[in-house]
């Protein structure tokens, strides 16, 4: 297994606050519509999906991407942005960097989804593969920066990413409040490195969160079962869940998950893919394997169920071929 490398920006951090949600909530209401908050039932009981894949680029990272790119001053923003993903972030950035007219260069894995390489390419961002195993993105990024300067975008392990992300919740309450429901007392989140949890623990002071990772991937489940932070024992692990692949959280996230209490769990393969088609034949949407996460442990009777249950679908760039393949298999 890969050595993780430190964070190119550790040692720099200011931690994610409630505020800093907060504003970063007032920020993207000025540019984004919220995205739909659908009821469906599960063994009678209403839980509320939150349609995330129904960005503009097809997932919740647009969120703290344009949260943090519009907080870089005029200097920064002249020399560029980096980020690492695995295509959904990257995707943020860069649509966050256009919009903006900043120069963005994205490190993304070679066996991404096509879609995702090919939407990221398009919307007009510098694309570096590394390979996923063998290789480190943050040592990539971290030598990027160094020879070229410039701005990391991480996606999880930055504040402002965390903070945008927990946006999430605060429109979502505002979406039950409006039904007479009050605020979500549990949220069911996908979780990779842990920037929508933790922006969602933020966000959500009162509720119980959940962070649902793919088996073989659960670093964040036994790293807070253990109290410390634990990596990904094989980066090798077969998983359809490519938004999920995160070699370990960063402390600037464990830090906030931790002292909420949040726990983890896994899904198998089989109850993701359960997930994808439910979506698709119950609420209409198309949800990628990552963004189903959450709503598998649901279905699959993991994260149980309570009076005002929210539910993230997070991402839905998905190749067509891969799509058509897991509504057929049975």
């Amino acid at each position: 297994m890969t050595e993780q490398s430190p964070h190119p920006a550790a040692g720099s951090m200011r931690a994610p606050t409630a505020g800093g949600v907060a504003r970063a909530a007032e920020k993207i209401a000025e540019i984004l519509p919220p995205t739909p908050l659908l009821p469906l039932e599960v063994d009678g009981r209403t839980i509320w999906c939150k349609a995330e894949c129904l960005q503009p680029v097809g997932a919740f990272k647009i969120r703290g991407a344009w949260h943090r790119l519009t907080d870089l001053s005029a200097e920064e923003a002249a020399a560029g942005v980096v980020g690492v993903s695995s295509g959904n972030h990257a995707q943020g950035v860069a649509w966050a960097a256009k919009r903006l007219g900043i120069a963005a260069t994205i490190i993304m894995p070679s066996n991404a989804p096509r879609m995702k390489l090919d939407a990221t390419r398009a919307l007009g961002a510098e694309v570096i593969l590394y390979d996923r195993v063998n290789e480190s993105r943050d040592a990539i990024a971290a030598e990027l920066l160094r020879t070229r300067g410039g701005t990391l975008v991480h996606a999880y392990g930055d504040p402002w990413i965390i903070e945008g992300q927990g946006t999430t919740g605060i429109e979502a309450s505002a979406q039950l409040a409006a039904r007479g429901l009050g605020s979500p007392d549990r949220i069911v989140a996908c979780c990779g490195g842990g920037g929508l949890s933790a922006g969602l623990a933020l966000a959500c002071p009162d509720a119980e969160i959940i962070a649902v990772e793919p088996e073989g991937w659960d670093d964040v489940t036994r790293s807070l079962e253990a109290g410390r932070i634990l990596a990904v024992e094989d980066l090798a692990y077969p998983t359809e869940c490519d938004a999920l692949q995160t070699p370990q959280t960063w402390p600037i996230n464990f830090a906030v998950l931790q002292a909420r209490g949040v726990r983890g769990v896994a899904v198998t393969r089989e109850e993701v893919r359960h997930a994808v088609r439910v979506a698709f034949e119950r609420l209409h949407l198309v949800v990628e394997p990552g963004g189903a996460a959450a709503l598998a442990a649901v279905l699959a009777g993991k994260a149980g169920f309570s009076d005002t249950m929210l539910v993230t679908l997070s991402g839905g760039n998905i190749d067509p071929a891969h799509f058509a393949e897991i509504l057929q298999a049975r």
